[in-house]
């Protein structure tokens, strides 16, 4: 009989976490081996069960998913992570890959997506369905914003204007107007406000 592929699941939603292992446990192939609350527990947990794959809740209290799947490919490259999100920004995604993700979907999907995802990233493939694709695609084609430029990016979300963020950050005026341009130029917008607009819809800036 085949070894059935093992899946650890990592989710803060205890509710979401039971439904995707019992969806998990109902299928054939497929055993649930593990589950962990939040990053420190799925970083405790992944050596000991070595799952042959993640599922990993991307916003989680303490460490994100992101985060806690940068440190376990970090010290095990070959672990096969997929990441389950709310967010659908071009920066959402690109950053989980970047972290070593091999598999993105979001939590309004179809379980059977989960489980598909599971099964192509278990035999060695990645699973970024259409859509996902393409915004991994669009953000690959975008220069990257220094950490500098996301604070003042940041701050230009939240309304600041440029003398405001001159003295949030302890800069002059004119490194600031420097930043923005930069800005500007990188994401492609034409100005402050569309920056903005842009920055929340490709999930650059979070809004609380």
């Amino acid at each position: 009989m085949k070894k059935k592929i093992s899946v650890m699941v990592v989710d803060d939603n205890s509710l979401l976490r039971l439904g995707l292992t019992e969806a998990i446990n109902g299928e054939e192939d497929l055993a649930a081996v593990g589950e962990a609350e939040n990053g420190e527990q799925a970083l405790k947990l992944y050596p000991k069960l070595k799952p042959d794959v993640v599922t990993m809740d991307y916003q989680m209290p303490g460490d994100t998913g992101v985060a806690t799947t940068r440190k376990i490919t970090a010290e095990y490259p070959d672990a096969k992570i997929i990441l389950l999100s709310v967010f659908e920004g071009e920066e959402d995604i690109w950053t989980a890959v970047q972290a070593g993700a091999k598999g993105y979907l979001t939590k309004t999907g179809e379980i059977e997506e989960v489980l598909d995802a599971i099964r192509e990233v278990a035999e060695g493939g990645n699973y970024f369905p259409a859509a996902i694709a393409q915004k991994l695609a669009n953000r690959e084609q975008r220069d990257t914003l220094t950490a500098r430029e996301r604070e003042v990016l940041e701050l230009i979300v939240s309304g600041n204007s440029n003398k405001e963020i001159m003295v949030n950050l302890e800069i002059s005026e004119g490194t600031v107007k420097l930043h923005v341009s930069h800005i500007l130029e990188k994401l492609g917008a034409a100005d402050r406000t569309q920056a903005a607009i842009m920055a929340v819809r490709q999930g650059i800036v979070h809004l609380d």
